[in-house]
């Protein structure tokens, strides 16, 4: 079953977009298996502390996205194939680095600078 356990919300988006995104993050680094069990709805409002027409939102985005599906009253399961775990990586991979290209052009960081910054936080990560 898809685990919630380090789901750690915030409040800077929407509770439903932070569990859509965690299950990206999670198919994206391959921790979710296609034809995984996802929790209830239920169970996983009651997990988060949140309303369950919250956890129906992000489900409901999830079926449209294609990642889940489940039938009225049964259980979720996840629907993953190579080329949709790709998109998905491709997807969060891209977001994440204009983010971070926004932040250091609003700080007015060159693009040389940033280059630099990179390879010296990629490194020091490593060792």
């Amino acid at each position: 079953m898809v685990s919630f356990e380090e789901l750690s919300l915030n409040e800077n988006s929407p509770i439903y977009l932070q569990i859509v995104r965690f299950v990206k993050q999670k198919i994206a680094a391959g921790l979710v298996q296609d034809k995984e069990e996802m929790p209830s709805r239920r169970v996983l409002s009651a997990l988060l502390g949140v309303n369950p027409n919250t956890v129906q939102k992000a489900y409901g985005i999830l079926e449209e996205e294609g990642m889940i599906y489940s039938h009225s009253g049964a259980k979720s399961y996840m629907s993953l194939s190579a080329e949709k775990i790709e998109r998905i990586y491709r997807e969060l991979l891209e977001n994440d680095t204009l983010v971070w290209i926004k932040a250091m052009k609003q700080m007015g960081v060159s693009r040389c600078e940033a280059v630099e910054l990179l390879e010296r936080l990629w490194k020091e990560d490593l060792e």
